[in-house]
């Protein structure tokens, strides 16, 4: 997981995936490991020769004399952890639910059987069979503890110490992609007889053409969405409240909070609208680079997606102001608590 973390980390990487990762109890994009207290004790002992001490076992208190005492589990529940130790298996929990699991497993299962070709060397040359499987365990835990981590994956601490550990953060798709092939990645492929450099290749491109299909999909749904639903709305509700400020201007009534709300729907009313032409403009320039699928990707990634963002935060606002009875789509009210 260490040698291989770029390589690990292009099994979760996708356009969705991108949203997810390193929020709502999904696992950030740094490879690291939960082994817990327990196991991290036991290889700790073994790399310093010393004696394990025994964890003291927890107990889940009910708050009811009554029941039996559960003792606590000493494996994960922190969800942060990318892949964690659960009492007698790992768990690879970066995957994203719309994937397949055949490329993760590839990568991981090439990873681990290079490492576990280079301890079967070591073994079948020794003379001592238990001294040395007793030393591959030390020599790989030593050489990659830097990958062990058993707290919060959220924390701003943790990102500070991944960068003094060296360890790799891609934090996009398309940052992480390229990592397929690297010269590390494909001497493993090549190595482990599963892909040739052009095979490799291919798929790289065949996944930098996928996220920009998607996300090129959703920007252009956007820009639809809002010409043809979402600005007319806001342009009749804008005309809806004008009218009436008129009649009660023409009264004499005082009309200062109303033209305070006129003035703030129709400033965001104008911010969307150049957004969303802007936004088509991004995905026209994007489309333009087809032959070239990573700068068409980056594209995508940093301007693309970062005005879509930008269009997002305008119609929030415009929804937060305007008649329910002229929105077009239901809003978060009516998809939360009223379907």
């Amino acid at each position: 997981m260490d040698e291989y973390a770029p390589l690990i980390r292009c099994g979760a990487a996708t356009a969705g995936n991108d949203h997810r990762l390193g929020s709502s109890e999904a696992p950030p994009a740094i490879i690291s490991i939960y082994l817990g207290d327990q196991l991290s004790s036991i290889l700790d002992t073994i790399t310093m020769e010393g004696c394990c001490t025994k964890s003291d076992r927890q107990f889940v208190r009910m708050g009811m004399t009554m029941l039996p005492q559960l003792p606590k589990d000493l494996t994960d529940r922190n969800r942060t952890s990318p892949i964690a130790f659960t009492g007698n298996k790992f768990e690879y929990r970066m995957v994203g639910s719309s994937q397949s699991m055949a490329g993760p497993n590839i990568y991981i299962n090439a990873a681990v059987a290079q490492i576990l070709e280079q301890a079967a060397d070591r073994l079948e040359a020794a003379e001592d069979k238990e001294l040395e499987c007793h030393n591959i365990i030390r020599d790989f835990y030593q050489n990659h503890k830097r990958i062990v981590f058993n707290g919060n994956g959220y924390s701003r601490e943790w990102k500070e110490e991944a960068a003094k550990r060296g360890l790799p953060d891609f934090r996009d798709t398309v940052s992480a992609l390229p990592q397929m092939v690297s010269e590390t990645s494909l001497a493993l492929f090549e190595q482990q007889h599963v892909f040739t450099r052009s095979e490799i290749s291919s798929r790289l491109e065949i996944n930098l053409q996928t996220y920009s299909k998607q996300i090129n999909v959703e920007a252009s749904i956007m820009v639809e969405m809002c010409r043809k639903s979402i600005i007319p709305a806001v342009i009749g509700y804008v005309g809806k409240l004008s009218d009436s400020l008129s009649k009660q201007e023409a009264r004499g009534l005082s009309v200062n909070a109303q033209q305070q709300l006129v003035t703030t729907v129709q400033t965001a009313l104008n911010q969307a609208i150049e957004a969303t032409e802007q936004l088509h403009v991004c995905i026209a320039k994007a489309l333009s680079y087809k032959d070239e699928v990573l700068k068409q990707a980056q594209i995508y990634r940093d301007e693309v997606v970062q005005q879509m963002q930008l269009l997002r935060s305008h119609v929030d606002l415009m929804e937060t102001y305007t008649d329910k009875a002229f929105w077009p789509f239901p809003s978060y009210d009516d998809l939360l608590f009223r379907l």
